[in-house]
């Protein structure tokens, strides 16, 4: 995968700007990578605020053209996740990875991921914290390569390292979906790893709150698409696509 890379000093949400540019731009090559020194209105799952200081931490959003199933989509994130966890351990970090789109590191969020499909394919937005010194202002754990590594990175050249994986991983989901990713990915989630304390393991009771609603049950693992499978008490199992996972 080739990726067209542009910098904007300041914007508001990449993948806002992505979708607007798309707007007006038909032609906008598969690859297109817009990546902000500083994000002002970012947004996460849940419309969760993802902002973003001058040189602390990437935010950039691809847009990849094609014609995907929406069930195929969730998978994205998980092969940008996979991604960005590669990176971070290339750093020297144990990162863990938390569905449905989350990379952790010491159980605090050091990374999300945003897949939305448009019209024409699908935009993955992509936040990482690299220099950020503190996580006061965020309101769930967090933390930076900085705080756990003390030591700060330059930001073009990290980018440039994360966008070689995610052309493999990337690719990887375009050709095969979830099916393609699923080895690499499950061996970074603790319910499979056992990597990292407190995480739910499979068997376990787990909840999952997406947005007012909240359902309970066992986890039964993951489904051909990436999708979360939990078993009810009355044995019934059933797939959810989104939402927040807690033991």
């Amino acid at each position: 995968m080739k990726f067209y890379l542009q910098w904007y000093a300041r914007l508001p949400s990449t993948n806002t700007f992505l979708k607007e540019r798309l707007a007006v731009e038909s032609n906008l090559p598969s690859g297109k990578v817009i990546a902000a020194r500083e994000q002002t209105q970012g947004r996460g799952r849940l419309d969760r605020e993802w902002v973003s200081s001058t040189g602390e931490n990437l935010t950039f959003s691809i847009f990849l053209r094609g014609s995907y199933d929406r069930r195929k989509l969730p998978a994205a994130s998980m092969a940008a996740a996979v991604a960005v966890a590669e990176l971070l351990e290339a750093e020297g970090l144990k990162p863990s990875l938390k569905w449905p789109n989350d990379v952790l590191v010491n159980g605090k969020k050091i990374c999300g991921i945003l897949s939305e499909g448009i019209s024409g394919g699908v935009i993955i937005g992509i936040g990482l914290n690299v220099n950020m010194q503190n996580a006061e202002h965020i309101d769930q754990p967090a933390t930076s390569i900085l705080m756990e590594a003390g030591k700060r990175r330059d930001i073009d050249e990290l980018l440039g390292k994360l966008l070689k994986r995610l052309s493999v991983r990337l690719d990887e989901w375009a050709a095969g979906g979830f099916f393609a990713i699923r080895k690499n990915w499950e061996a970074k989630v603790p319910a499979f790893a056992k990597a990292s304390a407190g995480e739910p393991d499979i068997g376990k009771m787990v909840t999952v709150r997406d947005g007012g609603t909240a359902h309970k049950g066992v986890l039964a693992g993951f489904g051909p698409d990436g999708e979360l499978l939990l078993r009810a008490d009355d044995g019934t199992v059933l797939s959810i696509w989104a939402g927040d996972l807690s033991s």
